[in-house]
């Protein structure tokens, strides 16, 4: 693969650029932009996903709770984890269907009640509510994709943390299950999933979870077609929870 970055501003990409990314190798494009997103991924083979609506106080506190109210200055979730992502599962689509389309999506999307969904979620005057839903409209996003008729995997990554990858054993399972250990994963070990997945052909056709043991618990992974291979032949449940 020749691998082309896409980010939603010029500052991203200066960013990477400052990083040591090559420019060439970074497109600005907005993803809630189809024609931006279609131009962008001209002659893409494959796509891995990792768009996300990101949530941040709004200087607001909840008068009951007492805590800070989140808001999605940028886009709520229905705007990018759902629209964004269809644009980038239908550019993909035009680029010809046996483009491998991977997704990094999130745990927690069979428990509509997740914490994560009361992000940015306001009540209107009528008492309906209005925003947030961020793991619904994700799920969502995956439907689509799973039905479009491309190659496709999906990866539930447990919470990410900012730690060193390649130290940890992974935990492979589906439908947010975690009998035992921790619910967190470091981000590299999610990028590393991700790109073994257009690597391993039976990462295709695959919905799953992952997390990972703490350092020095287990055995590290390093064979991740092996990893895969215990899920047998199951994959995520989408007649769980709920999906926008």
């Amino acid at each position: 693969f020749e691998p082309v970055g896409i980010v939603r501003s010029a500052e991203s990409k200066a960013n990477l650029v400052e990083s040591g990314i090559d420019p060439n190798c970074v497109v600005v494009a907005d993803v809630t932009d189809p024609s931006a997103i279609a131009t962008a991924m001209q002659g893409c083979s494959a796509l891995i996903i990792g768009t996300s609506a990101k949530p941040a106080p709004s200087g607001k506190t909840d008068p009951v709770t007492e805590r800070p109210i989140f808001s999605f200055p940028n886009g709520q979730p229905e705007q990018v984890d759902w629209l964004g992502q269809k644009a980038q599962i239908d550019a993909a689509k035009a680029c010809g269907i046996s483009t491998h389309v991977v997704i990094c999506s999130s745990m927690g999307g069979t428990d509509p009640s997740n914490m994560l969904n009361a992000l940015g979620r306001e009540t209107a005057e009528d008492g309906s509510a209005q925003g947030g839903n961020i793991l619904l409209w994700k799920r969502k996003a995956e439907k689509y994709l799973i039905d479009s008729g491309l190659p496709y995997t999906v990866v539930h990554p447990g919470g990410l943390i900012n730690e060193p990858g390649g130290r940890r054993e992974i935990v492979i399972g589906v439908d947010d299950e975690r009998s035992e250990g921790e619910r967190s994963i470091p981000r590299e070990d999610v990028a590393e999933v991700l790109v073994q997945a257009l690597l391993i052909p039976a990462y295709r056709g695959r919905s799953f979870d992952i997390r990972s043991k703490l350092e020095g618990e287990g055995e590290v992974t390093t064979d991740f077609a092996a990893l895969v291979e215990q899920l047998g032949d199951r994959n995520c449940d989408y007649t769980l929870g709920e999906i926008a």
